[in-house]
């Protein structure tokens, strides 16, 4: 019986753009045939075709599915608010993850599943259980609230890690990752910039309408939130972004690719500035001095943070830049009188007296969005997290945050010692870029609910997947030479 065989190296960076463009232009349309209910019958055949070729691709090359996810996460909050909010377009997360495993699992033999033997699988799959253990909290949360709330906390972990482990296998794939990433973060400055100085779409200006003004107009400045969920995960990702340009400036000797990754890298960080949110100084931060200490060189980690002292001062110690309302805003992260960051510390004080006696917390969703949404009875979900680290403190209680967070820093620190053992200058690099980026968000998410949306979610899981995959990477890119 004929067979039919399927080279990866067919699938051109053009390929992957169409692929990527039937798609979301299908969604587009499609969900505003819904939503309006117009030209829905006519629509019907291009949807059902597009559908088809994708699946076809899909399950000829999974790969094609995580850079589908990938891109889609980035573009979600464009579908819902231009089209309609009723509609569940973030259940298309998982059901594109769910379709990218379903293409592994049918390509079985193409693939060494053991590259899950690893920490970063196992902490994954621990963190699951007792995500799915937190039903049983005798807070009594409802169900409903764990349901939504264990989606970004613990399932979407343990389907994207692996997932990247599995199909992340070499250095042309890597860059597709790293592509899409910088494409989709310009895509989002643009618009950014539009919002600035053009105006809101029908879309967005029903976001502020609707309840999102009250965190987006500050002083009569509007916080720029792109086509992110809020201009809290908008600054975050630009900055995180940024520092990943810069480094990869420096890993190239082309002075044109060099040119065109410290442009991107400034029109990122404006794209951060224009965001108005403070916790992006410490994603910023974060970011770009663990990449020193990724680098292993003295001289670059000592002039660094003589550069990084020299930022941090002229932000907390002089004016300059003042009357300029981003760069004021930007500066006031500096202030420990801050009066924002004085009700956090109040509001975490009370949190503090609740939960003495509840070491396992009150349960997923009790928090937060969900938890005004589903546990309006609950004490907890009258306190404004503003941040995720407290939030999983509220959920998980003190010895669910424990184990989070020295799952985390035990994955840093791995990442650490994997990359000091990559030789190969070029990935070496992106591996850099991609880790300090994790460290950035991880940090930042002290302040804000970073590291828990998308896309900044995907990012972290993507790097670590890559971190940990990097000396099959390295092996497979030796063997090609």
């Amino acid at each position: 019986m004929y067979q039919l065989r399927f080279d990866y190296k067919r699938l051109t960076k053009r390929t992957y753009i169409i692929i990527l463009v039937a798609v979301l232009l299908s969604l587009l349309f499609g969900g505003a045939a819904l939503a309006t209910n117009m030209f829905f019958v006519s629509m019907i055949p291009v949807i059902m075709a597009v559908v088809v070729i994708f699946l076809v691709l899909l399950f000829r090359e999974p790969f094609v599915g995580l850079v589908t996810v990938f891109a889609y996460c980035f573009f979600l909050f464009i579908l819902s608010r231009e089209i309609s909010g009723d509609i569940q377009f973030g259940l298309g997360t998982e059901a594109l993850l769910i379709l990218t495993w379903l293409s592994v699992w049918y390509n079985a033999k193409r693939y060494d599943f053991s590259v899950f033997r690893n920490e970063l699988t196992v902490l994954c799959l621990v963190w699951f259980i007792i995500s799915v253990l937190q039903l049983g909290n005798p807070a009594g949360a409802s169900v409903m609230g764990w349901l939504q709330e264990i989606r970004s906390t613990a399932l979407l972990p343990l389907l994207i890690a692996p997932l990247g482990m599995v199909l992340i296998t070499d250095q042309k794939k890597l860059n597709t990752i790293i592509y899409v990433m910088i494409i989709c973060s310009f895509l989002g400055v643009l618009n950014g910039i539009k919002q600035m100085y053009f105006g809101l779409s029908a879309g967005e200006q029903r976001f502020l309408d609707e309840g999102g003004s009250i965190t987006h107009i500050v002083f009569g400045q509007l916080r720029v939130f792109s086509f992110y969920s809020h201009a809290g995960q908008f600054g975050p990702s630009q900055a995180q972004v940024s520092v990943a340009c810069a480094i990869l400036a420096l890993g190239f000797k082309a002075w044109g690719r060099k040119i065109i990754l410290i442009a991107l890298s400034l029109l990122f960080f404006y794209g951060m500035l224009i965001s108005g949110t403070r916790g992006s100084f410490f994603a910023l931060i974060g970011a770009a001095g663990s990449a020193l200490f990724f680098a292993r060189k003295f001289k670059i980690i000592v002039l660094g943070v003589l550069v990084l002292g020299l930022f941090v001062g002229v932000l907390k110690y002089t004016t300059i830049g003042n009357g300029n309302y981003n760069i004021y805003r930007l500066r006031t992260a500096t202030d420990p009188n801050d009066p924002s960051l004085k009700v956090r510390l109040e509001s975490q004080r009370v949190l503090a007296d609740y939960m003495k006696s509840r070491p396992f917390g009150g349960g997923l969703g009790v928090i937060g969005t969900f938890g005004h949404k589903y546990n309006s009875d609950k004490f907890l979900s009258t306190i404004e997290p503003d941040s995720y680290w407290v939030k999983l403190w509220a959920m998980y209680g003190v010895v669910g945050f424990i184990i989070w967070f020295c799952s985390l820093m035990y994955l840093i620190g791995k990442s650490f010692g994997i990359i000091w053992t990559i030789k190969t200058k070029s990935l070496n690099t992106k591996l850099i870029a991609l880790g300090s980026g994790v460290i950035g968000l991880f940090i930042c998410s002290y302040g804000n609910e970073v590291m828990n949306d998308i896309p900044s979610s995907l990012i972290v899981w993507l790097s670590f997947a890559a971190v940990f995959n990097a000396r099959k990477i390295e092996s497979n890119l030796t063997k090609k030479v």
